[in-house]
């Protein structure tokens, strides 16, 4: 008999994904390219790190939105909301696919008028808004959303000095089930607070009452509030007319709508727990249900929507610099990008992927910046494989509030890309540099 021919052992190696109690976890797949542009294509011609948008998703999610409320309700303007992101581009971006400006200062409006937005088309917010930009937003048409009686006070003074009667709206805060109260914007509405003001504008004569305004909040997953919310509104435009005759144009639901990212506290994903474009919209119509209307005289409806149109249009390319052993035995990687930049890794888990096909075991790993501070912690627990120094790493979905939130601090900040629609890639906010650092300050003759 011939003895078998000796086969050693194969051990072939399978990304599955690692079990929990209700799934599997998704396995990590490495991205190489955004919107077809190579990740270290991007990093070679424009540094890293590196914040990359893709206009392609901007458009998209935009006409999502867009489409989800107009078969819902008749009247739909969206406006973008600057402080999400007010890069020019970006911002362009927007107002091509037809959505006004929303902005909370008089920084972002006089942007907004240099994009040539024109005043028509831009909703003033925020609790400060100082004489002369009173004057400019009514000057220009624009529709200014009075927070507070002094505010009622002041527009009717600058109303009165210019000689025009501007339509303004009037924002109001509430109480919603599940939603904690954003009660130092705006009027009340269950104390009758709101309900005084309109009597308050109503009786000075100098302003007329056009919409009504809430914002409930921020990164709300609860379609319910936003149910609760549009019918509160619409049950007050019902009082108003009643009472005093008022029938406003406008209803304004503010933003606050959820993005794809994971928080903190949450065990799923946020991919399985946000609600879409379509359910946040069947919730305000079924809400708006309450207005008595005359069809075809339908209020229009607005929204102020920011993280959820932008988030995952957003990207962050980082290198890796060392690998190091915590003392608990988790394996730590320094990359060049911060918490200086990516201010949002205090409140999301944020999605992070190698750039590259890799090679071994995941592990518990801890990514943390560049910055000299125990706080500059980017990942605080994830399984990660082994990432060589010089590795590229891609953390998505950072789009929102990190270009306008991040702040000049141990290191400069990097540049901003945008990649088309049809993949060219542009510079839309260069790298600062030592000399953009000193370039406002001054040196007393005394020190020189």
């Amino acid at each position: 008999m011939t003895k078998p021919r000796y086969e050693p052992p194969t051990i072939a190696r399978h990304a599955r994904g690692m079990m929990n109690k209700l799934a599997r976890a998704k396995s990590i797949q490495p991205m190489t390219h955004i919107d077809g542009v190579a990740v270290e294509a991007l990093v070679e011609r424009f540094g890293s790190p590196l914040f990359v948008f893709s206009e392609k998703t901007l458009k998209a999610r935009h006409s999502d939105l867009q489409g989800a409320f107009g078969r819902r309700w008749p009247k739909v303007q969206t406006a973008w909301s600057y402080k999400t992101n007010y890069l020019d581009a970006i911002c362009r971006v927007f107002h091509r696919a037809g959505a006004w400006a929303e902005v909370v200062s008089e920084l972002e409006y006089d942007k907004a008028r240099r994009l040539e937005v024109p005043g028509s088309r831009i909703l003033f917010n925020g609790p400060f808004k100082p004489e002369n930009a009173l004057a400019k937003a009514f000057r220009d048409g624009a529709r200014v959303h009075l927070d507070n009686f002094d505010e009622i006070q002041r527009a009717e003074k600058v109303a009165r000095e210019i000689g025009v009667r501007p339509k303004v709206t009037i924002r109001l805060n509430m109480t919603v089930a599940g939603v904690p109260l954003w009660g130092r914007f705006g009027f009340n509405l269950e104390n009758g607070q709101a309900l005084d003001a309109v009597r308050r504008i109503v009786t000075g004569g100098m302003l007329d009452v056009a919409g009504l305004h809430c914002h409930l909040g921020t990164f709300i997953q609860d379609t319910e509030a936003y149910r609760d919310e549009a019918r509160n509104l619409a049950v007050f435009a019902n009082e108003l007319k009643a009472e005093l005759g008022i029938e406003v144009d406008a209803i304004d639901i503010g933003g606050g709508f959820a993005s794809r990212n994971t928080l903190h506290a949450q065990y799923l994903p946020g991919e399985q727990t946000t609600p879409s474009f379509g359910q946040y919209a069947e919730a305000v119509a079924e809400g708006l249900d309450s207005l008595v209307v005359e069809p075809g005289h339908e209020p229009t409806l607005f929204l102020e929507t920011g993280r959820s149109l932008v988030d995952e249009a957003g990207y962050l390319i980082a290198t890796v610099h060392a690998n190091k052993r915590l003392p608990d035995g988790r394996k730590s990687l320094v990359i060049d990008a911060g918490v200086n930049l990516l201010f949002t890794a205090f409140w999301y888990k944020h999605d992070v992927v190698p750039a590259a096909e890799f090679r071994g075991t995941p592990e518990a790993t801890v990514i943390h910046g560049p910055l000299c501070m125990n706080i500059d912690t980017m990942r605080e627990h994830l399984l990660f494989p082994p990432m060589e120094t010089g590795s590229r790493l891609v953390f998505r979905s950072v789009g929102a509030y990190n270009v306008t939130q991040w702040l000049q601090f141990i290191t400069a900040r990097p540049a901003v890309v945008l990649v088309s629609t049809s993949g060219e890639t542009a510079l839309i906010r260069h790298a600062e540099t030592l000399d953009t650092l000193v370039s406002l300050e001054e040196v007393p003759e005394w020190l020189r």
